[in-house]
């Protein structure tokens, strides 16, 4: 018997961390995944977008802030096994220093509060994922993470 399954293509994310100096934006969750921990400004690419517009589209819907997808630096890259049958995720991290507005909570039903944190005290709730990004972003940028992979 032949196997008729398709692979299922991994699911692309994009991440912002928009710097101000040494301090960096993050949103406190409010829907159910990650419920009260923090990440960066985020979202998922759109069919036929890129991952630097679907940053600056997602850093604009979430917290009003206007960046030119051409100014974005890709600090990090993770590619996360979900471990529950779903799609594997491929997160594309971004930094933001080149941008213009105020940040406001835009989605209030899915954000806490957005937050300013010294790159050298974020907060311990980090949801795992995002924060395997952060850190090889501070830590190792350019770099590839492999997140919850079996036996890693």
């Amino acid at each position: 018997m032949t196997d008729t399954t398709q692979p299922v293509p991994p699911i692309v994310d994009v991440h912002v961390l928009v710097r101000q100096g040494e301090k960096l934006l993050l949103s406190q969750r409010g829907g159910p995944y990650g419920y009260g921990q923090w990440h960066a400004p985020s979202g998922k690419l759109d069919p036929g977008e890129t991952p630097t517009d679907a940053a600056a589209r997602e850093l604009e819907e979430e917290t009003g802030l206007r960046v030119d997808p051409g100014t974005l630096t890709l600090l990090h890259t993770v590619i996360h096994h979900q471990g529950d049958g779903t799609p594997d995720r491929i997160g594309f991290f971004y930094e933001a220093t080149q941008y213009s507005g105020e940040p406001v909570n835009r989605e209030p039903d899915k954000c806490l509060e957005l937050a300013w944190f010294a790159e050298h005290a974020l907060p311990e709730e980090l949801i795992a994922y995002p924060a395997a990004g952060l850190r090889g972003s501070l830590h190792r940028p350019g770099g590839l993470s492999f997140h919850n992979w079996p036996g890693q």
